[in-house]
């Protein structure tokens, strides 16, 4: 009898331990951690397929699909094309987009540009879908094409690793350089289905099933990674940063992002030491500031971010398209780059340590890429390199495939240039970086931090969800992604105050089921600061819009082959678990264009001064009129359609607002929106009047803790 007693009192006593010592909080925790990775991972496999591409690595490609994987290229016109299998779809993408060979070209281009994400990981954690914008430069050989649509594909984890399980691809227009795109097909676009609902827009994680398993890491390792997390996120912010300051030519504030030993390396040109050699690289492309028919716009995609183990060290790679003008003498260029940069952690703040870019592409814009690439000579006297390029990367720079800076996402291996390319940068040109740990928090802290890697993706995907509501004028959607109490602008006219306002104003009968044209809102570059308490953001996002017609742009076309731009300054906060939009302010457009023939930007000339002797154009931006118009606003709408004073259109430079300051320095640039831009009326609209919190401006955004 003793020892059947025996045998179940030690039962009980390791059921009691285990109840013990299980910690369900700490195992939700963990799933979440896992999920907040997972939307990551599968941003990092689509923007891992751009750089490859651009690489002309199409085995690399290939890898990044599941066994059974499959590419569907739908163009709506004609049956769908279906590659299966990993070599198949890297053959049909070889051949199609890069002239049917591995690696690159010194006249190839295969620049598969995708941004503005929607993700949304499924409720068992293994499965997700994405939706994503893109636009294609290719051509070989001579040819130069241009392609874009969306991708909205379908990605799968097995045995631990994220892979793409489907990627389909739904073309929406196509065509020549010389003539620019046209519809796809010729024809009216069909909208192409969402896969996700108006609430799941602002929902990366869908809500999980079942309990979470129990956890297998630690409270002290799932910070670490919530941390890494966090550190992305300061990382990507300064990138995006970098990027706004370029446009604008603010070179005060760029090289205020500098440490104090940084390097500039500008493939084909040479090195830059220190900030002053910083500065001199900045001179050297022109004087800072925009002048009157001055373009410099350069917005970023397929960035990807890498966290040393250390903590102190990230990395960051990505794909940069140049869209340059000097309207006043009727001269345009693209350039497409490749960058690799470098950061540090000084002090908790985080700074560009090395900045590195590769030009693959310089054309004309009245020739285009196809019959015309240079390369720009490296600058000479006072703003000249302080060292040239080593001998082996000053050779065709269109060759310098940067390194990448993680491995395959899929298999885990190194990833090299292949054929001609040459794989440089591998080599950091200044010294090693200390690492560090942080003080060990408690559940609750690790909770609030990992709250704030959400929102970030949270911001992204709502925005862009938005945008993608736009292209289709879906009213349902783009005012079904406002908060209940949000409020938006509706461009040129004013804002609408409440969902239920904007709704009432902009929904207006059925939505047609073909397009004869589209203006694509890509939301992109997010510069996202998050409240403490993660529940409230402010994002500031390039509104990078081509638009599409059935036939050839002409000036003064609304659509047709072109580009248009922009510049969101929104809120967002987090409303029955679902992120929505609570300000949405826009300043458009900084480029009017021209026809595709005449050079888009290049061409452009001043409109005629206004007749004083005509009533000013009004917009009512919808059933009846805004709430706020943009008349009330003042000085902040001053020289936009709509707003106060003369009008400005390019060429000439429209203001450019921030509502942030520098994020190394704190300067404080000339036209600063610390508050929401309708709050100077109506104070009753500030998050903190509403039960949120102001997100933290910079420097503190920018700082570990």
């Amino acid at each position: 009898m003793l020892r059947p007693f025996a045998v179940i009192c030690a039962a009980l006593a390791l059921f009691a331990a285990s109840a013990v010592w299980a910690d369900p909080a700490l195992d939700a925790f963990a799933r979440d951690v896992d999920r907040t990775e997972s939307v990551r991972a599968v941003k990092t496999l689509q923007r891992s397929f751009s750089q490859y591409a651009q690489a002309g690595l199409w085995a690399e490609v290939g890898t990044l699909f599941s066994p059974d994987g499959q590419f569907v290229f739908d163009g709506a016109v004609k049956p769908a094309e279906i590659s299966k299998g990993t070599t198949a779809i890297a053959a049909f993408l070889r051949n199609r987009y890069g002239g049917g060979h591995e690696g690159v070209t010194a006249d190839g281009l295969s620049a598969i540009m995708t941004e503005s994400p929607v993700v949304n990981v499924a409720p068992d954690g293994n499965s997700a879908k994405a939706r994503w914008q893109t636009i294609i430069y290719y051509g070989h050989g001579g040819k130069a094409l241009i392609e874009g649509g969306y991708f909205e594909n379908e990605y799968v984890r097995t045995g631990g690793v994220w892979k793409v399980a489907t990627m389909h691809w739904f073309p929406q227009y196509y065509g020549p350089y010389e003539t620019g795109w046209t519809n796809w097909g010729g024809g009216d676009l069909p909208r192409v289905p969402y896969h996700y609902t108006i609430d799941e827009a602002g929902m990366p994680i869908l809500p999980p099933a079942g309990p979470a398993p129990e956890a297998a890491a630690t409270l002290a390792a799932l910070q670490a990674r919530v941390d890494r997390l966090n550190d992305e996120d300061r990382v990507r912010n300064l990138q995006a940063a970098y990027g706004y300051y370029a446009d604008r030519r603010m070179w005060d504030d760029v090289t205020d992002l500098f440490a104090e030993d940084g390097v500039v390396e500008v493939g084909g040109q040479g090195v830059w030491h220190g900030k002053a050699g910083v500065r001199k690289w900045l001179n050297s492309i022109g004087p800072a500031g925009l002048t009157h028919g001055i373009l410099n716009d350069r917005p970023q995609y397929a960035v990807t971010v890498t966290i040393a183990p250390g903590g102190n060290e990230a990395w960051t790679r990505g794909i940069e398209l140049g869209m340059l003008g000097d309207a006043d003498n009727e001269k345009g260029w693209w350039e497409i780059s490749v960058f690799r940069n470098r950061f540090v952690k000084e002090q908790g703040v985080w700074k560009i340590r090395e900045l590195r870019r590769f030009p693959v592409m310089k054309t004309d814009i009245f020739k285009g890429w196809g019959k015309d690439r240079f390369a720009d000579p490296a600058p000479v006297g006072a703003n000249a390199p302080d060292a040239p390029l080593p001998a082996a990367d000053a050779v065709n720079v269109a060759l310098a495939v940067p390194a990448f800076i993680a491995p395959h996402p899929v298999t885990g291996k190194a990833v090299a240039a292949v054929g001609a390319g040459r794989t440089v940068a591998a080599t950091p040109l200044t010294g090693a970086i200390a690492t560090s740990s942080t003080a060990p928090v408690d559940l609750a802290e690790a909770r609030r931090r990992l709250s704030r890697s959400a929102a970030w993706d949270g911001v992204e995907n709502v925005s862009a969800a938005y945008g993608m509501y736009a292209d289709d004028v879906d009213a349902r959607g783009f005012t079904g992604v406002i908060a209940e109490k949000g409020f938006k602008m509706t461009p040129f006219a004013g804002y609408y105050i409440t969902r239920e306002q904007n709704q009432k104003a902009r929904i207006s009968g059925p939505l047609p089921a073909m397009r004869p044209g589209i203006p694509y809102h890509w939301l992109m570059g997010p510069v996202t600061l998050v409240s403490d308490d993660g529940r409230s953001a402010y994002g500031r996002m390039r509104l990078f819009q081509p638009r599409t017609s059935k036939h050839e742009s002409k000036t003064g076309d609304f659509l047709g082959a072109g580009f248009w731009g922009g510049m969101y300054h929104n809120r967002y906060v987090l409303e029955n678990g679902s992120w929505k939009l609570w300000e949405l302010t826009l300043d458009e457009p900084y480029i009017n264009p021209v026809s595709w023939k005449d050079g888009l930007w290049a061409k452009a000339k001043d409109p005629p001064p206004p007749d004083p002797n005509k009533p000013r154009r009004t917009f009512s931006g919808g059933n009846f009129p805004p709430d706020i118009p943009l008349t009330e606003l003042g000085k902040r709408e001053e020289h936009f359609q709509g707003g106060t004073g003369v009008p400005l259109q390019w060429p000439s430079i429209l203001p450019m607002w921030f509502g942030y300051v520098n994020p190394v320095s704190g300067r404080e640039p000339p036209l600063y929106q610390k508050d929401c831009v309708p709050c100077a009326v109506r104070p009753d609209l500030r998050l903190e009047a509403n039960g949120y919190q102001e997100p933290p401006s910079f420097p503190d955004a920018n700082r570990a803790p």
